[in-house]
């Protein structure tokens, strides 16, 4: 089993910034996918990123390309998400979620095996 820790969730306005983390830990094996997801109140959870291991293949939302980075640090196990010019339609739960069986990054939640708590993000405009 992986475990998922997310941080860095917080309040700010809009065209501000903000860097979420995503810790794993467990057996994850040699090959696998982190993702953020995020799910606005009343709305259905969406992709945001993911990122590959150990390849280090990304993808992303239309709604955030260009605004928002996917990064990783292989090492540490951790994934980082740098936000930039938020919107107040960012605010939302944003959550880290892993995809043991594919070595390449997708978008269907479907996909991801294990996710962590949680951490809110809220956008003031």
């Amino acid at each position: 089993q992986v475990q998922l820790v997310e941080s860095g969730g917080g309040l700010v306005q809009a065209g501000d910034s903000l860097r979420l983390s995503c810790a794993a830990s467990g057996r994850s094996g040699s090959s696998y996918v982190l993702g953020w997801f995020r799910q606005a109140p009343g709305k259905d959870q969406e992709f945001v990123a993911a990122i590959s291991f150990p390849g280090g293949g990304t993808m992303y939302a239309a709604s955030v390309k260009g605004r928002f980075t996917i990064s990783r640090d292989n090492a540490k196990k951790t994934i980082y998400l740098q936000m930039n010019d938020l919107k107040p339609e960012d605010t939302a739960v944003y959550y880290c979620a892993v995809d043991l069986k594919r070595y390449y990054p997708t978008s269907s939640l479907t996909n991801y095996d294990s996710w962590g708590q949680g951490t809110q993000v809220t956008v003031s405009s």
